[in-house]
């Protein structure tokens, strides 16, 4: 994780803030929960899900913080049926409103990875 320090614009040198990629990376996780169909992805270990996607659960984020800028990379699921790619979109544009309001960070990138589409319907299987 790499951290930023910087002198406020108007603080004559007075002091700094340090903002830890952690805490950017929390900021991310809880702004994505404000959109509705967007859902958590699978904890994972040597690049294998363990556990499985979910709508309830956050979405991974990582966060890399140089200087007064962060990108991001998150790992999210999308409620099927809506578009991927409008729903991914609407999620980098809102990442990068909110993590930057909330974090006072420019926030350059956010690469977005889909691992999982969520069905509104539950399957039913039926034996013949």
């Amino acid at each position: 994780m790499t951290t930023m320090t910087a002198a406020a614009p108007d603080t004559d040198g007075r002091g700094g803030l340090t903002v830890a990629a952690g805490a950017v990376e929390r900021i991310a996780a809880q702004a994505i929960t404000e959109l509705d169909g967007i859902g958590g992805a699978a904890s994972r270990v040597l690049g294998i899900a363990v556990g499985g996607e979910d709508l309830d659960q956050g979405a991974k984020v990582s966060a890399d913080v140089t200087g007064s800028t962060a990108a991001l990379d998150v790992r999210l699921s999308v409620k099927y049926p809506l578009s991927v790619r409008a729903t991914a979109e609407t999620a980098r544009e809102h990442l990068i409103h909110r993590v930057g309001e909330l974090s006072g960070l420019t926030v350059t990138r956010v690469d977005i990875t889909v691992t999982a589409l969520h069905s509104t319907e539950t399957e039913t299987r039926r034996v013949r």
